[in-house]
């Protein structure tokens, strides 16, 4: 228990702090990271609670920045974002997944490596919007499936999650997480249908 004040408590309360006020120190304000947030569900597209929100907080003056790692829009991609209230940036591969079927992908290695090219690029990005420090949240959906994928290396993404630079929350979506990367969230949530 502290206890700011004038008087001197600490010889008859010695479980009571005593804070001098008299010598004021200059003390230099600090940007913290914010936290990692961990969305998880048993079955894919179960997110839109998060993009919802990610809408309302772009819409109270956040600086939002939305990626879908899986999912794929008509001439999007890195250089085509879609900005929505002025603050949302919302980004998705321009070559994805979700637009083919498995074994279409699986049977041609010139659309597999065109949808591991551009999900590198998407990847690419966030890393230096991580380090950037000008998002105040940045959502990664199905990030966890571009890992299973083997399409982004797990040490990758942990490394960029540890050497962060936003004073917001990181939201990592997806079905199957990796423990390294539960041990490393503030918040883990398991959404049920």
């Amino acid at each position: 228990m502290v206890i700011s004040t004038s008087h001197n408590y600490s010889k008859s309360y010695p479980n009571v702090v005593n804070i001098n006020t008299a010598n004021k120190i200059n003390l230099k304000r600090v940007t913290q990271n914010g936290q990692i947030q961990i969305y998880q569900s048993s079955y894919r597209g179960s997110y839109p609670s998060i993009i919802r929100d990610s809408l309302r907080n772009a819409a109270l003056g956040r600086k939002v920045l939305l990626i879908q790692f899986m999912k794929g829009g008509v001439k999007q991609g890195v250089d085509n974002p879609v900005t929505l209230c002025g603050n949302l940036t919302w980004i998705r591969s321009s070559h994805s997944f979700d637009q083919y079927e498995s074994e279409s992908i699986e049977d041609n290695k010139n659309l597999k490596k065109s949808i591991h090219e551009s999900t590198l690029e998407l990847w690419n990005f966030c890393k230096k919007e991580l380090q950037s420090g000008e998002n105040d949240q940045i959502i990664l959906d199905e990030i966890f499936l571009a890992i299973d994928m083997k399409i982004i290396h797990i040490d990758d993404l942990i490394s960029t999650l540890e050497n962060r630079f936003i004073s917001g929350d990181v939201i990592l979506t997806g079905t199957d997480i990796p423990k390294d990367l539960l041990l490393m969230a503030n918040q883990i949530t398991e959404l049920r249908s």
